[in-house]
């Protein structure tokens, strides 16, 4: 079982990015996944998931509007489009998968990708 997270770089504010999360040896369409980040110094948290099906999304305050989570699960692929970049946003991003439906807790996830790091220049 593996997640390979792709996509991110460096941005000026403003800037967009589209994240990807790949997945292997298992079936997307029986997880939930997740977006997740982690700045130095900070707690991992929550950015967006998208349930199995993709129809039900939650998404980070600070986030909402700016990004988008979608799925193709016969790419057996996780997108983060990311559009009017902050510096705050800068962090590395994770991906992982839970069986619960869709979940912004990083607890619930039983699987993680290595992450790719944001950076977002002023």
């Amino acid at each position: 079982v593996q997640l390979q997270a792709s996509g991110g770089g460096l941005v000026q504010a403003g800037g967009s990015l589209r994240l990807s999360c790949a997945v292997s040896g298992f079936g997307l369409d029986g997880y939930g996944i997740g977006w997740f980040r982690q700045a130095p110094g900070k707690m991992r948290e929550g950015v967006a998931c998208i349930s199995r099906s993709g129809d039900t999304k939650y998404y980070e305050e600070s986030v909402e509007g700016r990004f988008t989570i979608s799925r193709d699960n016969a790419k057996n692929t996780v997108y983060l489009q990311m559009n009017s970049l902050k510096t705050e946003d800068t962090a590395v991003y994770y991906c992982g998968a839970t069986t619960v439906v869709a979940s912004m807790v990083a607890s619930a996830y039983d699987y993680w990708g290595q992450g790719t790091q944001v950076t977002v220049s002023s």
